[in-house]
């Protein structure tokens, strides 16, 4: 039977594996897209050249590594006021599991505003207007789209921040970061461009905005750059979902709520 005629068979362009001889079920050598995982990448590759190459299938040059490791540490920790982290930091306080932690923080954190969709709807448009500002002015004020989708209509300028009234310092400070490390035209063009672009949203930059136009920069897909900053924004969901499962409930800030547990007829 032909490798095409077998339901068996793995497709994958990413990885490929040689069993152990007489043990088809343990790996001898792993490459990924042709390199030699454990064989001559470990200890030699750090950790965000393999993200880069999984995803984009080719070794990133060391201007494109340094400015994916100083997005992976902004967005390590987007901190109890962020809603995902919220969620995991719940999750740990009500004692569940690791995984129900992580997966609450994923779920909270994949939505329009401030999550993994808002980067990719923002990589769309860093892809359709480019350095363009007056292509930006125009995408900005126009009506959002209303194509079908799973999804609702955006209720703000994608990448812009719809609670603030100015830009928050740590936006600023990443910016300025990614900026000077970025290989690509977007993040320095943001940077010199961002008061016209804030005016034009009627908001301020958000860190969602910084982080596609960082994405974008680095040659992601949009549905990439949304799957990356729900992989980079985990590590500070879980470490507060511990933090919180040994504080105990009674020191979590819930709202203060009285419930009436008295049945419907009784004084």
């Amino acid at each position: 039977m032909s490798e095409k005629e077998n339901p068996n068979v793995v497709r994958t362009r990413i990885w490929h594996e040689e069993p152990e001889p007489g043990n088809t079920f343990a790996t001898r050598v792993a490459r990924c897209h042709g390199y030699d995982v454990y064989g001559e990448m470990l200890g030699q590759a750090r950790w965000v050249e393999m993200l880069y190459l999984l995803f984009r299938g080719e070794v990133p040059s060391a201007a494109e590594a340094d400015l994916l490791e100083a997005l992976a540490v902004a967005l390590a920790n987007p901190g109890p006021r962020d809603a995902s982290v919220h969620a995991a930091m719940c999750g740990g306080v009500g004692g569940s599991p690791s995984a129900s932690c992580l997966m609450a923080a994923l779920a909270v954190g994949a939505g329009e505003l401030g999550g993994g969709r808002e980067i990719f709807l923002a990589m769309e448009i860093w892809n359709a207007c480019a350095t363009s500002l007056s292509a930006w002015q125009s995408r900005l004020n126009a009506a959002a789209d209303t194509k079908a989708s799973i999804w609702p209509v955006p209720e703000h300028p994608v990448g812009f921040d719809c609670h603030a009234d100015s830009t928050a310092t740590p936006v600023l400070q990443t910016l300025a970061c990614l900026a000077k490390l970025s290989p690509g035209p977007r993040l320095p063009w943001l940077a010199e461009n961002r008061a016209d672009l804030e005016k034009a949203a009627g908001f301020p930059l958000a860190f969602s905005g910084v982080a596609a136009a960082a994405l974008a920069d680095l040659g992601f897909l949009p549905e990439q750059g949304e799957m990356l900053h729900l992989l980079l924004r985990l590590p500070g969901a879980a470490a507060h979902a511990l933090e919180q499962r040994h504080h105990g409930y009674k020191k979590f800030p819930f709202f203060s709520i009285e419930l009436d547990t008295r049945r419907e007829g009784e004084a």
